[in-house]
């Protein structure tokens, strides 16, 4: 098929979730066989140089990344807030530079399918209609507004509170008005699809979660610190850092009274400098990490405490793809077919998770059996050339 694979940001480097699932789907689109261009939008936040890319770019048909400063700025926001009724977070990734190299590229070729990488792309979806007449696919990583509607929920400043409850609003109304110019959904959990059902999206939708290239998870365990606990994940991302957050000031202090000598690592990109100046005894900030794989290889007990966010958690399929111990709250875990106390541990309170913990350090051979199953849970559901062998499969029909 011939696709043009639509993405808020260039997937690459994979250090986070987000450009780890857009990758894989551009790897396995490829693997496949099928027609690929990419089209990017390359943000200042995760801005890259594009002559350092990989081979695989340069083996598709077309790519293209269009420069663009999506930072949040104070005065537009406010000027946002006060006078419009357009979603702030989502208008931010409007370019007519890459709308032209857009209509470019629509002219050019007879897609078959334009899959849309994220909510934020949707800006774009009366372009495409007008240029072309390909099924338009929403690959919805998560359900934006609901990330912040958690996160509203858990906020306790009275003026971040209304200023998060605004956004959720508008983030909802666009949700909606995008999933009614499309052709077909693509959430990545069957929670998500639950949900959208619920919002009355009446097109055709298929659940394809994010799958990892499992050769590149080999597992090694010469050097792995026992019992060192770890949380990976991108530190500018909101509902990571409420997760630190909570379990810095909920949890860790039983942790640490009971197991003193016990160390804590927090490893992940854009890391916020509060992190780097806490005081804690046992907790130890790197920031970014080279390797994910060496760093988590290093480690044993993998640690997600999210309380808000949505969509799927790359890093635990990673974790799972390592052996790793792994302990979440449900919303962390939300989306992956795990079961709980046989390929991960699911504590919501901190009471709970600290017991979670408790029972993993004190019991090695169970946590060898939890890092054992969740390796096989990986193998068995999440190969990505299977996964989007079959997403392929559902595009060929759309066609």
């Amino acid at each position: 098929m011939r696709i043009l694979q639509l993405c808020n940001r260039v997937p690459y480097p994979p250090h986070d979730g987000g450009a780890i699932a857009m990758l894989n789907m551009t790897k396995a689109f490829h693997t496949l066989g099928n027609e690929l261009h990419l089209l990017c939008l390359n943000t200042k936040k995760h801005h890259v140089n594009t002559s350092e890319l990989p081979e695989l770019f340069r083996q598709l048909v077309s790519f293209k990344a269009i420069d663009i400063d999506t930072n949040v700025k104070p005065v537009p926001a406010f000027m946002n807030l006060a006078f419009s009724r357009k979603s702030y977070h989502v208008s931010r990734f409007k370019s007519l530079e890459f709308e032209k190299e857009l209509i470019n590229t629509l002219k050019a070729h007879d897609f078959d399918i334009v899959h849309i990488e994220a909510l934020h792309m949707c800006l774009y979806i009366d372009v495409i209609r007008k240029h072309s007449k390909a099924k338009i696919c929403l690959r919805a990583h998560n359900l934006e507004y609901l990330i912040w509607e958690r996160l509203a929920e858990n906020e306790r400043n009275p003026i971040k509170k209304f200023y998060l409850n605004k956004l959720v609003g508008r983030l909802l109304n666009f949700e909606i008005k995008a999933i009614s110019k499309i052709d077909a959904l693509i959430p990545i959990t069957e929670a998500d699809a639950l949900v959208f059902r619920q919002m009355n999206a009446d097109v055709p939708i298929f659940v394809s979660p994010t799958g990892l290239d499992l050769n590149e998870y080999k597992l090694v365990k010469a050097k792995q610190e026992w019992p060192g606990i770890f949380h990976l994940g991108a530190l500018d991302w909101m509902p990571n850092v409420q997760g630190i957050q909570w379990f810095l000031s909920d949890v860790w202090p039983m942790v640490h009274k009971e197991f003193p000598k016990l160390k804590f690592y927090i490893a992940g990109r854009n890391t916020p400098e509060w992190m780097f100046q806490l005081k804690a005894v046992g907790v130890e900030v790197l920031g970014e990490i080279d390797s994910a794989v060496d760093f988590m290889n290093s480690k044993s007990i993998m640690i997600v405490p999210l309380l808000s966010g949505s969509g799927m958690r790359i890093k635990i399929i990673e974790g799972m793809a390592l052996g790793k111990t792994i302990v979440s709250t449900t919303i962390g875990a939300e989306g992956i077919h795990y079961t709980n106390q046989e390929n991960i541990i699911i504590a919501d309170d901190a009471q709970p998770f600290f017991f979670a913990l408790k029972k993993c350090i004190n019991g090695r051979e169970f946590s060898a059996r939890l890092g054992k199953n969740a390796r096989q849970l990986a193998e068995k559901e999440y190969s990505n050339l299977a996964l989007v062998g079959k997403l392929v499969g559902f595009y060929e029909g759309l066609k």
